[in-house]
């Protein structure tokens, strides 16, 4: 599933929704459209948490 990839780099509910309505537009300039949504939302997105992970660190090594 490509979404799941994209979801480690676009972590805002809002954000994600916004992807998934341009991930169904046909056409090469609305691919080009994606790509830049993408770009933009990866780097704003950035320094948020990412809500999939739990925080749960149980493959630290570290108590």
């Amino acid at each position: 599933m490509a979404d799941a990839g994209v979801h480690r780099w676009i972590k805002t509910p809002c954000g994600r929704a916004k992807y998934a309505e341009l991930a169904q537009r046909p056409g090469a300039l609305a691919r080009l459209r994606l790509l830049w949504f993408v770009l933009i939302a990866a780097l704003r997105d950035w320094p948020l948490p990412n809500p999939d992970h739990s925080g749960d660190h149980s493959g630290s090594s570290t108590p």
